[in-house]
């Protein structure tokens, strides 16, 4: 897969992600827009490529500039621009701006984020995380532990898991997630309850 493929790819997600931001629906954004709703959905799921004459409207639409519609990535310059990412009550802000391979993100988590320790979820990948300040419970499998600031946590995600800030102030932590872990912290949208 080229590079070009990896950012084309992306848009359908972001997309998505945009208009739910904004409240959206499909036929909303479609009298918006000019595109229909059949266009629209086969972009967001990815079944159909964008193309400028689509990404145009869209990016007026959501008031973003293109190229962050797209989130081409920045030419001759090697520093990443950091846009925070909310989700789950914690704030990521991303480290690497390539898509697919290692994800590195710097994570905020709030005083007391995680409550008590819940279901431990397990799915493919390989977590490291580093404790910038603060203290992060690690549950994993029959192991609890609490790490503080300078320690370091790796482990095969396939092993039940689960983290939370125990104390009344935040925590920084800096994490590499493997594809699978990113989409699984990162990307996924929360549950509704």
């Amino acid at each position: 897969m080229t590079d070009l493929d990896s950012v084309l790819d992306a848009v359908g997600p972001r997309l998505r992600e945009l208009r739910r931001q904004r409240g959206a629906t499909l036929t909303a954004l479609s009298e918006d827009t000019g595109i229909s709703v059949s266009t629209l959905s086969r972009l967001e799921s990815g079944q159909r490529r964008p193309t400028l004459e689509l990404l145009l409207p869209l990016a007026r639409a959501h008031q973003v500039p293109l190229d962050e519609l797209v989130d081409a990535p920045e030419t001759g310059d090697p520093r990443v621009r950091l846009k925070p990412v909310s989700r789950h009550g914690a704030t990521f802000i991303p480290l690497t701006r390539r898509p697919g391979g290692l994800q590195a993100y710097k994570l905020v988590l709030p005083p007391r984020w995680g409550g008590e320790p819940g279901e431990q979820k397990s799915h493919e990948g390989y977590e490291w995380v580093y404790v910038l300040s603060g203290r992060l419970r690690l549950l994993l499998g029959d192991t609890d532990v609490v790490l503080t600031a300078g320690e370091v946590a790796e482990f095969d995600t396939r092993t039940p898991h689960w983290m939370g800030n125990p104390d009344d102030r935040p925590a920084e932590l800096l994490a590499l997630y493997g594809p699978q872990g990113e989409r699984m912290h990162v990307r996924a949208a929360p549950r509704s309850h």
